[in-house]
């Protein structure tokens, strides 16, 4: 009897009934060209990524420029209606944004450059306020020295970090003035030729299907961001007011620019609050004679902290955006350690616009699961 080759026989059959391959039951192989994709992906993105690490001087005040000026596009457009011609409108608007932040610069840097030239008084006030902590620390080398830890120091007194780091540390924070001329010189000319650079993205494509996808998404885009702008400056502007009543309240020097800094850190997610905290404490141990009283405006800005944090952002941002907690903190270690605080500046932007494309490009068609 002639046995096909997808069928086999049981060895002690006599009827001659067929049985189902059982190649079927086993699990499916990865295939070669899936490993080969698997692998070319993840070289270009190693690939990408490697050349905006070392060409940050270039890429990062484009990339700056792209994304604020897709969110003051909106501004331009309204400056249009008014029959503004869109070049002069981008002009006033990176004059406003540059007016602003040279503001800004100027209430966070008065206190800083006065505080810098009495750094050496306040380096021994700050000393002699720490010495608090000295029978913690003697009793922590104490501690190190029963455990039969060698070599450690034990001077009971609060020694203060050096200040090796201060050098690189404004070098990472402080752009260049060229990285600031590429940016503005973008800026303007981004917001300018917008309309044209989308028609001219829009029209790239043949299939009308895909024009109608691409248009989609760049209003998405400019709508989302252009929303995130705005509403996270009016945020961020009632918490650097707050901040400044609260310490004005607890008599701390130069509210004023405390308020600004806490505006200026808190679009950083995450690490602006901590070091406006870290700022406060500092500034509170320095300024009053007793610990607790440079406490009461770091407390203060906490409880600030806590409610834009936890009530005011979500309720406002969280139902348009629905950003991941650990997607924008993934997205926040990742730019800040390609591009530093400017990186740190655009996760979130550069996060919604990923979404936006996912959503677009790679629609979701698996079926859901059932509601618990």
């Amino acid at each position: 009897m002639r046995v096909l080759p997808t069928e086999r026989l049981l060895p002690d059959a006599h009827d001659g009934t067929p049985l189902p391959d059982s190649r079927n039951d086993q699990p499916p192989l990865i295939r070669r060209t899936e490993v080969v994709a698997l692998a070319v992906v993840l070289l270009t993105v190693i690939s990408v990524t490697a050349v905006l690490y070392v060409a940050k001087a270039f890429f990062l005040p484009v990339v700056m420029a792209f994304v604020v000026g897709t969110m003051l596009s909106p501004a331009a457009n309204f400056l249009e209606r008014y029959r503004i011609p869109r070049s002069i409108g981008a002009v006033l608007i990176v004059a406003a944004v540059a007016a602003g932040l040279t503001i800004i610069i100027g209430l966070i840097s008065a206190p800083a450059i006065e505080w810098s030239g009495r750094l050496p008084e306040l380096a021994a006030r700050l000393r002699d306020k720490l010495h608090v902590f000295d029978r913690p620390i003697a009793l922590w080398h104490e501690m190190q020295a029963m455990i039969g830890a060698g070599g450690t120091d034990r001077t009971s007194s609060f020694q203060l970090p050096k200040i090796e780091w201060v050098q690189p540390t404004i070098e990472f924070l402080s752009p260049t003035f060229t990285e600031f001329l590429l940016f503005f010189a973008t800026l303007v000319l981004f917001i300018a030729s917008w309309r044209e650079l989308r028609r001219a993205l829009i029209m790239n494509f043949a299939d009308h299907e895909a024009r109608l996808r691409t248009l989609r998404i760049l209003n998405e885009i400019e709508v989302h961001l252009g929303n995130y702008l705005l509403t996270v400056t009016l945020i961020n502007t009632g918490v650097g007011v707050a901040t400044g009543l609260a310490c004005a309240f607890a008599g701390m020097p130069n509210p004023a620019g405390l308020g600004a800094l806490a505006a200026t850190l808190n679009f950083i997610p995450i690490i602006g609050p901590v070091a406006m905290f870290a700022v406060l404490v500092v500034v509170g141990i320095i300024a009053f004679p007793t610990l607790s009283g440079g406490l009461v405006a770091p407390l203060a800005f906490i409880a600030i902290a806590f409610m834009e944090g936890h009530f005011i952002t979500p309720t406002i941002i969280g139902r348009r955006l629905a950003l991941n907690a650990l997607a924008v903190f993934i997205a926040l270690a990742f730019w800040t350690w390609l591009w530093g605080p400017m990186g740190s500046f655009l996760s979130s932007p550069l996060l919604i616009v990923g979404l936006i494309l996912k959503e677009h490009l790679l629609p979701d068609n698996s079926p859901q699961l059932p509601q618990a």
